[in-house]
């Protein structure tokens, strides 16, 4: 399999002194993975901080900016970032105010954020962590890591960064930012895996008349594999998922993602949107508002999931306001 890369050793740093070169707007340290606003943070308000194992791009990095994040942790392709990072990274961005940590429910990831929130609350710095676990592929079981955090995250870190750049407290911030995860469900398909730099080869084999439901962005397991079949089926399926499990959505208005994994074209999506949106209305319920691209992918995988949150007017107002990052921008 081809890479445009240097080496797998070296392709985060690499894409981050690319990140650095693109975006003057961003403070690249390509060599811990910290990327924060450049000036430093904004005085008086909470901080947004998130992170993670690289290869979900433009998650989190991308999403670093006015309206958003203040900084974001990059660690190995599918791995977390150490301790030691997340805590500097959050030293970085504290202006007084508090860092909210808005993480991904993968093990590495909870502990390693948790390790550094009581590094950083040892040296006087406030943290509130969020954990993001939206995807309803994984059953819940007693006792086990519960739901991966998935398309939800972006959902999480604007609306919540809404709120803290309109100069809310750490404890209003945090509630958002809870109240929105808990509203969101995720569920996604895989047309193909996807291939990692230091493997070269795909992490698992789907037929050629093959999909996989439920799979995760790591290319974990899904709950089935069936026979391809047209847009309008695989929608279904998913929105089938998701529904079981949102509570009363019927009715209620939600923000829809129809989010590409890495490896599918924008034809692909948008015809995945109208599908959706189909569904949805033969359920009674308003797409208030829809975002549709590649925000939280799997490398190079071809697949796509879909993430509905409920929203009132105040969720709306907090995703419509002003938003400027290197990978989402409006009203600016």
């Amino acid at each position: 399999m081809k890479k445009l890369i240097n080496s797998p050793e070296s392709v985060v740093a690499d894409a981050l002194k690319g990140m650095a070169a693109a975006h003057p707007g961003l403070a690249v340290e390509a060599a811990t993975g910290i990327v924060t606003r450049a000036g430093g943070p904004a005085a008086g308000k909470v901080a947004l901080l998130s992170g993670g194992g690289s290869g979900h791009e433009p998650l989190h990095a991308g999403f670093v900016g006015r309206g958003m994040l203040a900084g974001a942790v990059a660690g190995p392709v599918f791995t977390s970032p150490v301790p030691d990072n997340i805590a500097a990274a959050t030293a970085a961005v504290d202006s007084g105010a508090g860092v909210l940590h808005i993480v991904k429910n993968y093990t590495g990831d909870v502990l390693n954020f948790t390790m550094a929130a009581e590094d950083c609350e040892d040296e006087g710095v406030e943290v509130e962590q969020v954990v993001v676990d939206d995807d309803v592929a994984v059953t819940e079981v007693e006792g086990g890591p519960g739901r991966r955090g998935t398309g939800a995250t972006l959902f999480v870190e604007k609306i919540a960064g809404a709120l803290a750049e309109e100069g809310a407290p750490l404890s209003e911030v945090a509630a958002v930012a809870r109240r929105v995860n808990s509203l969101s469900r995720s569920y996604g398909v895989a047309l193909s895996s996807c291939t990692t730099p230091a493997k070269g080869s795909p992490n698992f084999e789907l037929g050629e008349d093959e999909i996989e439901l439920g799979i995760g962005i790591h290319s974990e397991p899904g709950r089935e594999r069936r026979a391809s079949t047209t847009a309008a089926g695989t929608a279904q399926a998913i929105l089938d998922a998701i529904l079981a499990d949102l509570p009363e959505a019927a009715g209620a208005p939600v923000i829809l993602l129809v989010n590409g994994l890495g490896g599918t074209p924008p034809i692909e999506l948008y015809v995945m949107r109208a599908e959706a949106g189909r569904v949805l209305a033969e359920r009674g319920i308003t797409v208030a508002r829809s975002l549709v691209g590649s925000y939280v992918t799997s490398l190079d995988m071809a697949g796509c999931t879909f993430t509905l949150c409920r929203a009132d007017e105040e969720l709306l107002r907090l995703w419509d306001a002003p938003v400027d990052t290197p990978s989402l921008r409006w009203g600016c």
